[in-house]
């Protein structure tokens, strides 16, 4: 049966749910129904068979066209008993309709850290049934938010005894140009820069890829619970109906293939189009988070947010090594130094890169041991002082991507760090995956996966570089606490260094997947104690001699609230922090957010944002190149208290490049009522603490 692709479907009816925990749920079996509208009627997705077969989807977005048609399906290989060569399935056409179901939820949720506690998940939702002659069974699901959409498919062959897939031809055609903010395509890494481009001259692109239609609605294509799939990039398919039309891409296995299943069936991540009138609203959009599984973790109590510091600027500025040697960084005594820092300035926790043996093995086979420590670096003697201290200690797992020695010692490891009474984990995939998989497939995804379950299982959190691209796993699995995915801090360090565009690209971008341990909060963005410290030597071929912090002191301050993670790093030196007025903003700052808000800003340009945590509210601006002052309504603050704000703000004579360390704190009484004028530099910020008046 073929139906039509677009209908004069009306808006379905919903059901308000007080409870945070049901679902209302309708069910259908209309052949002649193919739309779905989200709970406010300005979103709407029409699903369409051609007269070939072929399923498609268009989304309209305040009675405009949004996505035009936009084929789905895939290519398989099927595998079935007795014989020993696949039989190719073209699973893009040939398709018939079996059924459409309809259903809708409307709650709330809770989680135990987030830039929000409480999570509203408000959807209409669209099953839609395939069937096909070669065997091949296609389940569509849709999901429509007032915030944008979401599809995924599940496939299944009666008689397979397993599948690969080929090709998946997921495709957005979009209805019209606009600009758009991505990083390049590339199945190894996401630490490239950002660039502004239209979207008719984009060959390709990693997710999240941002965008603004020329009819000005924002947009941000992505996906969600991605568990044991590739990563989807998008590749440029222009045609005479969209020029700025894109198809998904998928990393491969080192012979081509893109996913491989022992099974008759597989189930796809979410592919998402996140969708805003105004660029903040793709930052308080929830909708990732909302395609994901409810949380796997019976109890959550030993999942906590927390400040840190540790050993770690001075191996990226070349004061200090990772390996041991005259200049080993983590030694015993410079953790106690750190500890003590920690503790005397209301700092929760303490990371020691290069505390493990292995290090000497770098750039080669690297080969780390995840439980025997350097030997001038005593663990027990560490531990017990942190605990005396009441600072938490972050174990550190850097792989060299060497992700068969890191699977073999992975339970010992973490049963390891449990016994030795450490909730956190940083780990690190810095090389290439042996056997020429790409950090990004399924191999690796698998890995992850494996990764996070197994550190679940003895209670601890992870913070993971050179990671999978965040897709929402935190709310299935919370302990999965922060990731880096893009070029953060240590750039800066041996190289020129991120330009003031990519801290207000970022919370546009990569943010929108899920929180970035950027590791922000340099306050010598000159370099100059590192520069000038005999001790330093060139490590990085990057390193020209020009290295520094691209923005002010002030814009280093307010990425603490604007760059959100929950393990927020203060990345400095200790030393460049002890008996500076500045700092007091990070000892009064607290990373557990119980509210956020995106209040303005536009990509590439500037940016402001506002949480609070308990009774304390914290505010972040910053800007790119260009100097800004916005005006920025207090009403979220709480109606009838007054508070005292302490705001770190640019000096007057302030600038990125010629005086970035100007800087001015001032103090002022404000309610709900007031309206605060932020003044930034070029490459500039500000960052205010509100709290309550006695």
């Amino acid at each position: 049966m073929k139906i039509p692709f677009s209908f004069d479907f009306p808006r379905p009816g919903f059901v308000l749910l007080l409870s945070a925990a049901i679902v209302a749920m309708t069910s259908c079996s209309s052949a002649g129904d193919g739309s779905v509208q989200s709970p406010d009627g300005d979103v709407r997705l029409m699903f369409g068979l051609d007269a070939e077969g072929c399923p498609s989807y268009s989304v309209d977005v305040d009675g405009k066209p949004f996505i035009r048609r936009s084929p789905l399906g895939f290519g398989l290989e099927v595998f079935r008993a007795g014989s020993a060569e696949p039989e190719t399935v073209d699973a893009q056409k040939g398709f018939e309709l079996v059924s459409v179901d309809r259903g809708s939820e409307d709650y709330v949720w809770e989680q135990p850290w987030g830039e929000n506690k409480e999570v509203k998940c408000r959807s209409n939702a669209m099953t839609v049934r395939l069937t096909s002659a070669s065997g091949v069974d296609m389940t569509l699901f849709f999901k429509v938010f007032d915030d944008g959409i979401g599809f995924r498919y599940d496939l299944s062959c009666d008689g397979a005894d397993s599948l690969r897939v080929t090709d998946e031809h997921s495709s957005f055609m979009f209805a019209s140009d606009g600009d758009s903010w991505s990083i390049p395509a590339d199945f190894n890494t996401y630490e490239l820069d950002y660039r502004k481009m239209p979207l008719s001259e984009l060959h390709d692109a990693n997710t999240p890829m941002t965008f603004r239609t020329s009819d000005g609605i924002y947009g941000s294509v992505h996906e969600a619970a991605l568990k044991d799939y590739p990563e989807m990039t998008l590749l440029a398919v222009p045609d005479e109906t969209s020029p700025q039309g894109f198809v998904s891409s998928l990393a491969p296995w080192p012979d081509g293939v893109k996913a491989r299943f022992a099974a008759d069936s597989f189930t796809t991540p979410w592919r998402t189009v996140q969708i805003g009138r105004k660029a903040v609203d793709l930052i308080n959009s929830s909708l990732i988070l909302n395609l994901n599984e409810p949380c796997a973790i019976a109890d959550t109590d030993w999942i906590k947010p927390m400040k840190y510091v540790g050993v770690w600027w001075g191996m990226h500025t070349g004061i200090q090594t990772w390996k041991m040697g005259p200049r080993h960084g983590a030694t015993t005594e410079n953790a106690l130094k750190h500890i003590d820092f920690a503790a005397e300035n209301n700092i929760q926790g303490v990371v020691f890169e290069g505390w493990n043996a292995g290090w000497e093995s770098w750039g080669g086979m690297q080969n780390f041991d995840f439980t025997r420590a350097y030997p001038d670096f005593d663990m027990d003697k560490v531990a017990s002082y942190a605990k005396s201290r009441g600072v938490e200690l972050i174990g550190h797992h850097e792989t060299g991507a060497n992700i068969p020695n890191y699977e073999r010692q992975l339970e010992q490891a973490y049963a390891w760090t449990e016994a030795k009474g450490m909730h956190y984990v940083k780990t690190g995939y810095a090389g290439g995956i042996p056997g020429g998989h790409p950090r990004h497939g399924q191999y690796a995804v698998r890995h992850y996966r494996k990764v996070v379950e197994t550190a679940a299982a003895h209670k601890v959190c992870l913070d993971v570089h050179e990671p999978i691209k965040e897709t929402g796993i935190r709310r299935t699995y919370p302990n999965m606490m922060t990731l880096e995915g893009a070029k953060g801090m240590e750039w800066n360090a041996w190289s020129k260094g991120n330009p003031p565009s990519h801290y207000v690209t970022l919370p546009f971008t990569r943010l929108l997947s899920g929180p970035m341990d950027y590791t922000p909060g340099v306050f010598d963005v000159l370099l100059e104690s590192s520069m000038s410290d005999p001790r330093r030597e060139k490590w990085n071929d990057l390193d020209q001699g020009d290295s520094r912090v691209n923005t002010t002191l002030a814009a280093q301050i307010a990425d603490w609230v604007v760059l959100y993670s929950p393990l927020q790093m203060a990345s400095d030196l200790i030393e460049n922090y002890q008996g500076h007025p500045a700092f007091q903003f990070f000892r009064d700052f607290d990373a557990d957010c119980d509210w956020s808000e995106a209040l303005d800003g536009e990509p590439g340009e500037f940016v402001v944002v506002a949480r609070r945590a308990g009774d304390r509210y914290f505010l972040g601006a910053i800007t790119g190149d260009s100097p800004r002052t916005v005006d920025v309504p207090l009403d979220f603050l709480a109606d009838g208290v007054k508070y005292r704000a302490v705001i770190y703000a640019d000096g007057p004579d302030a600038d990125w490049r010629t005086n970035p360390c100007s800087y001015v704190i001032s103090e002022k009484t404000v309610t709900s009522d007031d309206v605060l004028n932020v003044v930034m530099a070029s490459g500039g910020g500000q960052a205010v603490t509100f709290i309550p008046a006695s």
